[in-house]
């Protein structure tokens, strides 16, 4: 089963400064999304998703990933990733969740940056221009907020009903000015470290 893609689009962001103060080295923020033919659109209910999952995830993981490796310049170069994915207004939001929570999507992404955290994520409904919000964090470490960000764009004409967005974030560096601590030093303070 072909991806039935109808475009890809990128997205890039270098803060040279926040708070009216420079960064140390500019952060960079990357997005890069694939607009598909929702494939169970106009089949009514689907009891069954997996066909569709087992032949198209794979093959969005791969294309995201490569896509999103050469905006950054590498895996190595990658603190920060996330996934999104919106449904058009003529899908369920388990059609948008069904393509990026699996494992067949994901481990593309995971393998290729060499990470131990999970993918943070949205999953929505939406129609052309939604607001592609790609949640962040630090790639082996889920505790530094640091690395708490969203990349965020839209795209005029997609998801048009009939479509499924599904998008990547990456991140190289942190905030530039990070000052909040991190989820260790709160537990330490609040005396529970087994939470």
């Amino acid at each position: 089963m072909p991806l039935n893609l109808r475009k890809i689009v990128t997205y890039t962001e270098d803060v040279h400064s926040e708070g009216g103060r420079l960064a140390a080295a500019p952060f960079r923020l990357f997005g890069v999304a694939a607009v598909l033919a929702n494939p169970w659109a106009g089949r009514g209910f689907v009891e069954d998703l997996a066909p569709e999952i087992r032949e198209i995830a794979p093959q969005l993981g791969a294309l995201l990933t490569g896509r999103i490796l050469e905006l950054a310049g590498g895996g190595e170069a990658v603190e920060g990733y996330g996934k999104s994915a919106i449904v058009g207004t003529g899908g369920e939001v388990e059609h948008a969740s069904a393509l990026i929570h699996t494992l067949r999507f994901g481990n593309h992404y995971r393998r290729a940056v060499g990470a131990k955290s999970y993918l943070a994520f949205t999953n929505t409904r939406g129609g052309p221009g939604a607001s592609i919000q790609i949640p962040l964090m630090h790639k082996n470490d889920e505790g530094m907020r640091s690395h708490y960000l969203t990349v965020q764009f839209s795209i005029d004409d997609a998801p048009a009903p009939d479509e499924i967005l599904v998008a990547l974030g990456a991140s190289i560096g942190g905030r530039p000015h990070h000052r909040i601590g991190d989820r260790y030093q709160d537990l330490a303070e609040l005396g529970d470290l087994n939470a």
